[in-house]
C-alpha cells in the first residue's frame, strides 16, 4: 500500500492494522522461542488444538471447562448421538432400567485405563462415587441411593422414580477415571484415546497415543491442547502456522481466513444461547417489569449482524427453535419506549436525565468475562442503550464466571452463554438453570410452581409428555422473565485444510481431540 492509501484509512481501521501487526509479532515471537528439535517433530504424527478457556484443574469431576473429556483424556459411560439427537454406549454395553429407578448397566470388558488397569465395575463405581462425594450438583442430577459392582455390571438405585438418569450419564463430570491415582488435579487417568505427558496449569496440555485404546489407537502420535482467551491471538496463531485447528477464531477476521485456500472455517448451530443472568436477589431486579425492561432493551438483531456477524439467530427461549420442546412465541415489542413503559409500571421515572424511584437512581453492575469474545460487546451495547434512557450499567469483566456467580451477590445482570440441550433433551438445562439445587441457578431462582413442573418432568419417561412439560417450564421463564435470552451462537473452527484430517465441530461441543483425528 502507498503512502496515499495510508492516508485514506480511518483511524479505526489503522488501530485494528496495528493491533493486528502488533499481535503478528508476538506470535512469531512466541512461535520462535518453542522447541528446535523441528525434525523428531516433523517424523512424528502431531495437532496442536488452540482452545478459548483455559483451566486451572484437570479433576474430570469438577473440572466446569470439560478439558480432560474435550481432549480425548477421559470418557463417560453414554454419549450423545447428535445425528438423532439420541444417546448411545460408550464405555457402557448396554443398560435397564424398566422402574426408572433401579437400573442395570453392562460395562465393556475391553477397556483399559491408560495405566494398563483394567476398567471393571469396581473401578466405575469408586469413581461414580468420587464425583458424586466431590460435586454437589452432580450428586443432586444423579440422584443416586446405592450403587453395587458385580465383575462387569453395574447395579444403580435412586433415591426416586429418575427415568432420564441413564443420559445424565452423558456429563463430562462423570466421566471415568482410575480414582487411586494420587494426583488428580494435575494428572488423570482416563480411559480415551490420549494420555497426558504434561500440564501448565492455564496454559496447554501435551498429550500421546494411548496404544491400547479400546476404539482403535489414534493414528496420531501426540497432540497440544493449548489455550488463549484471546481471540484476535487464536486467528494469528492459525495464520503463522503455530497451530492447526482454533476454536473460535475472531468473527471479524473470518472473511480474511475464508479467502485463506489453505484454512477451512466452519460454522455450525449449536445447543448453546448467550443470556442476560438475572440475580433475583437483588432488589430491583426482584421486580419483573424492570426485568421485563431489561429484556425489551436488548436489541437482538443489531446483535447478531453486528457482533456476531449473522454467526447466530436471534433467541427468544432457551432452546433452539428446531427442537421438538421448543415453543414459539409471537413477536413482543421492544425498544427504549417500551422499556420506559415497563419502568413506570415498577414505579420509576425520569428525573434530571436519570431513570429513579424515591430519589434512587435505576444502576445495574453487568458481569462478563472475555473468553467469549462477543459476550464483552453485547455488555457494551446493552450499556449503551441503557444509557439513553437514564440507567447507567458499570461493566465488570470477571475470569471464571461459574465461580463468581456462585460466590458472589455483588452484581445485578451477567452474560452469560450456557449449553441447554447438549443431550438433546430440555431436562439438563431445566434442573442446571431453574432448579433451587441447580449447579448453574445462578439466579437463584426459587418458583415453586417451576420446581413442580421440572420434578415432574424427572420423573417422565413418554418423550411427547417431557416436551410439553419442557415448553411449559420455559413459558413459565419467559412470562416471569427470570432471565433474557439474546442469540443462539454459531461455533465457529478454523483449522489448516492441508494438514488436518476427519475434525468434527459438535453440537455439544463435548468430543473434540478423538482417535479418529488425523494429519495428512
Amino acid at each position: 500500500m502507498n503512502k496515499t492509501d495510508s492516508r485514506c484509512l480511518s483511524p479505526y481501521i489503522k488501530q485494528k492494522l496495528t493491533k493486528l501487526g502488533l499481535l503478528f509479532i508476538c506470535v512469531m515471537l512466541l512461535s520462535g522461542c518453542m522447541n528446535n528439535s523441528s525434525v523428531t517433530e516433523e517424523e512424528d504424527k502431531h495437532i496442536h488444538f488452540l482452545y478459548n478457556f483455559s483451566t486451572n484443574s484437570l479433576d474430570p469431576h469438577v473440572d466446569s471447562s470439560y478439558v480432560p473429556l474435550r481432549a480425548g483424556i477421559t470418557e463417560t459411560l453414554i454419549r450423545l448421538d447428535e445425528e438423532k439427537l439420541s444417546i448411545e454406549p460408550w464405555l457402557a454395553e448396554s443398560w435397564e432400567g424398566d422402574d426408572g429407578q433401579n437400573w442395570m448397566i453392562k460395562l465393556r470388558e475391553d477397556v483399559k485405563f491408560q495405566n494398563g488397569k483394567v476398567m471393571d465395575a469396581e473401578a466405575v463405581k469408586m469413581s461414580l462415587e468420587r464425583a458424586v462425594k466431590e460435586n454437589v450438583a452432580i450428586q443432586n442430577a444423579l440422584k443416586i441411593e446405592r450403587i453395587d459392582a458385580d465383575g462387569f455390571t453395574l447395579r444403580i438405585k435412586t433415591t426416586e422414580q429418575f427415568p432420564e438418569f441413564i443420559s445424565e450419564l452423558v456429563n463430562p463430570n462423570v466421566a471415568i477415571i482410575d480414582v487411586t491415582e494420587s494426583d488428580i488435579v494435575n494428572k488423570p487417568i482416563g480411559t480415551g484415546p490420549f494420555k497426558l505427558m504434561s500440564f501448565v496449569p492455564g496454559s496447554k496440555l501435551e498429550l500421546e497415543r494411548f496404544d491400547e485404546y479400546w476404539d482403535g489407537a489414534s493414528k496420531l502420535d501426540q497432540v497440544t491442547f493449548s489455550f488463549n482467551e484471546d481471540a484476535n491471538a487464536r486467528t494469528l496463531a492459525l495464520k503463522s502456522g503455530q497451530v492447526d485447528i482454533v476454536y473460535r477464531p475472531e468473527v471479524e477476521s473470518l472473511d480474511m481466513l475464508q479467502e485463506d485456500e489453505a484454512i477451512e472455517v466452519e460454522s455450525t448451530s449449536t445447543f448453546r444461547v448467550h443470556q442476560f443472568t438475572m440475580n433475583l436477589q437483588r432488589e430491583s431486579i426482584q421486580n419483573v417489569n424492570v426485568r421485563r425492561a431489561i429484556d425489551a432493551l436488548i436489541d437482538r438483531q443489531k446483535i447478531v449482524e453486528k457482533i456476531l456477524l449473522n454467526h447466530a439467530e436471534v433467541a427468544v427461549g432457551p432452546f433452539l427453535p428446531s427442537l421438538p420442546f421448543a415453543p414459539t412465541y409471537d413477536s413482543q415489542p421492544s425498544g427504549e419506549d417500551v422499556a420506559i413503559e415497563y419502568l413506570e409500571k415498577a414505579g420509576y421515572t425520569m428525573k434530571d436525565g436519570k431513570m429513579q424511584k424515591n430519589g434512587e437512581p435505576l444502576t445495574f453492575t453487568l458481569l462478563t468475562y472475555p473468553a467469549r469474545a462477543d459476550l464483552p460487546l453485547i455488555a457494551q451495547v446493552f450499556q449503551s442503550d441503557a444509557k439513553q434512557i437514564g440507567i447507567d450499567v458499570e461493566i465488570r469483566q470477571i475470569e471464571t464466571p461459574e465461580e463468581y456467580m456462585a460466590s458472589n451477590r455483588d452484581w445485578d445482570l451477567a452474560t452469560y452463554s450456557n449449553l441447554t440441550a447438549p443431550r438433546g433433551d430440555a431436562g439438563y438445562y431445566l434442573n442446571a438453570t431453574y432448579h433451587p439445587t441447580g449447579a448453574l441457578n445462578f439466579s437463584k431462582a426459587d418458583e415453586p410452581e417451576l420446581t413442580a413442573i421440572i420434578d415432574k418432568l424427572n420423573q417422565t419417561v413418554n418423550q411427547e409428555d417431557r416436551a410439553i412439560l419442557a415448553e411449559q417450564a420455559a413459558d413459565y421463564v419467559y412470562e416471569n422473565m427470570i432471565n433474557s435470552f439474546v442469540l443462539h451462537p454459531s461455533t465457529i473452527v478454523a483449522y489448516n485444510k492441508n494438514k488436518v484430517v476427519n475434525w468434527v465441530t459438535t453440537k455439544s461441543e463435548y468430543y473434540m481431540i478423538t482417535n479418529e483425528l488425523d494429519v495428512k
